[in-house]
């Protein structure tokens, strides 16, 4: 028996360096969200689900290791690293494209990119968020979805501890 051909899913997933290019190749209008995304939940799928339903094309970059780890998560996060992270994303039909990001913040990529909609979930304030205004700068809009209630992967982790 023939090897199972990859995933057609595996070309969602870019290095940060093909992510413009890759963006350009997208329906319009863009949607981009980022996060660590560690272990999925029905909390994660409805909000990647509400955030596509808000444009043509649904970006999601991923927190590298070390960036996530810099969050102050706990010393063992993320529990899935971020190339497992990548396919699981990839594998949801609301994502469009996976990438990565290193720094604290994904001001810097969001500045490459350009997406028309920014979202977060409901538990941030995009008031505060540096990259509110970034993304209004080019005509943009920065979203906060509703935060789905009793999910979050910190609970769960410390629930599986128990």
């Amino acid at each position: 028996m023939a090897p199972a051909a990859a995933p057609e899913f595996l070309r969602k997933i870019v290095s940060r360096e093909q992510a413009p290019q890759a963006l350009a190749a997208l329906a319009q209008p863009v949607v981009f969200t980022n996060g660590v995304f560690d272990v999925l939940h029905r909390g994660h799928v409805t909000y990647l689900a509400q955030a596509r339903a808000l444009g043509a094309s649904l970006v999601v970059a991923l927190n590298t290791d070390a960036s996530a780890r810099r969050l102050g998560k706990g010393p063992d996060r993320p529990l899935n690293g971020e190339q497992d992270r990548a396919i699981m994303m990839a594998a949801l039909g609301s994502v469009d494209l996976v990438t990565w990001f290193d720094e604290d913040t994904p001001v810097q990529l969001l500045a490459e990119l350009r997406p028309a909609i920014y979202v977060k979930g409901g538990d941030y304030d995009m008031a505060r968020l540096p990259e509110t205004p970034l993304v209004q700068g080019w005509g943009g809009r920065a979203v906060a979805l509703p935060f789905v209630d009793g999910y979050s992967t910190t609970a769960f982790v410390r629930k599986i501890r128990g």
